[in-house]
């Protein structure tokens, strides 16, 4: 970050103290950006409820969620659209979140899940249980979770060196994320037709059919593993000094570390069993959170927000933006993440950091 970017990080940081004595520290500008973020992401819900074969005005979506809807219109709204949007809004929270914390950690903004193979290890899980056992739904995010956290705990051993650092890990991952792609591939042509293209379908990423039975453990676990990420942002911000200035300061490096790579790994495997690879949101999400918000750090929470606004925003224009034909939101996050990938580069290869 540049002298004049951490000047005004300074100048729209506040301190907020209270009758009793104690401080807090508030970025008002990250507070706005949240906040605007937070706004967008459900009114994009409201109107993505909205849409469909029936459609129902953004009126009637609000009055409908309220209890207030005619039978037909709970119907539709609360069993059949609703857990499809809530799916989407984990599923971009988890990816934005995860992002962030891989991208702090390796110090670098190419360290996303999807560059790293994290993704692609969730999918090769997945894989295993329907191409060996066609194993249902339940199996398969089970096989999904596995199949991502043997890949983190692969890239922390192998990227491990008297600690695990920047340009080494994203290394390391790209390794990783090559020899699994390739074994997704030989798993597929192991596969008979059916299960073939039950996992092809998988493999694009997709929010169709999704129901309540996808909600409710993404969202347990989210409910785990996001408070302590966010809980260890200060530490992650000091990290970014260098760890021998975060140990001076009391900060238990390896310890932090591990802790939030455990926990991205579980929220992108998690986001991955949910809706299958979507690829890109991890990377973009952090990315464009600290562009928003001019501040320096991990920025965790704008970065969440970012993510789930962008998939479900994603998810709407799969569904309204190609007429007639209906794309999995994959398609859409890949063709946008892949620009702004390329973006990223010519960028960092002009500053001379690639």
């Amino acid at each position: 970050m540049t002298t004049a970017a951490k000047t005004a990080a300074v100048k729209n940081t506040r301190t907020l103290r209270t009758p009793g004595g104690l401080s807090l520290r508030a970025d008002l500008r990250a507070l706005v950006v949240v906040t605007a973020l937070l706004l967008a992401a459900c009114a994009a819900s409201v109107v993505l409820i909205g849409t469909g074969d029936f459609p129902i005005s953004f009126g009637d979506v609000v009055r409908t969620l309220a209890g207030n809807g005619t039978p037909s219109q709970d119907f539709i709204v609360n069993e059949l659209r609703l857990p499809r949007v809530l799916v989407g809004l984990l599923v971009g929270a988890s990816l934005g979140l995860g992002g962030a914390l891989f991208q702090a950690i390796s110090r670098n903004p190419l360290g996303s899940p999807d560059v790293l193979g994290l993704s692609q290890g969730a999918t090769s899980g997945a894989l295993v249980v329907i191409v060996l056992t066609s194993g249902g739904a339940a199996q398969v995010t089970f096989g999904a979770l596995v199949g991502g956290l043997l890949t983190g705990l692969a890239i922390y051993l192998l990227a491990w060196k008297q600690g695990v650092h920047g340009y080494r890990l994203v290394l390391v991952g790209i390794g990783v994320s090559a020899v699994v792609t390739a074994v997704n591939g030989y798993l597929l042509t192991k596969a008979d037709f059916v299960d073939a293209t039950r996992a092809v379908v998988w493999m694009t990423g997709s929010l169709n059919g999704r129901d309540w039975s996808q909600v409710w453990p993404l969202l347990a676990l989210c409910a785990v593993l996001v408070p302590p990420a966010l809980a260890n942002a200060r530490g992650l911000r000091m990290m970014e000094m260098g760890d021998d200035v975060s140990n001076a300061l009391g900060v238990r490096v390896e310890r932090v570390r591990l802790l939030l790579m455990v926990s991205a790994v579980l929220l992108t495997a998690a986001a991955t069993a949910a809706a299958g690879p979507v690829s890109f949101v991890a990377l973009t999400a952090p990315q464009l959170a600290r562009r928003l918000t001019r501040s320096p750090g991990p920025n965790l929470l704008p970065s969440l927000c970012m993510g789930a606004t962008l998939l479900v925003t994603a998810d709407w224009a799969s569904q309204r933006a190609f007429g007639a034909d209906q794309l999995p939101v994959g398609v859409v996050t890949g063709v946008l993440g892949g620009l702004y990938l390329l973006w990223l580069l010519v960028t960092e290869r002009k500053a001379g950091r690639i």
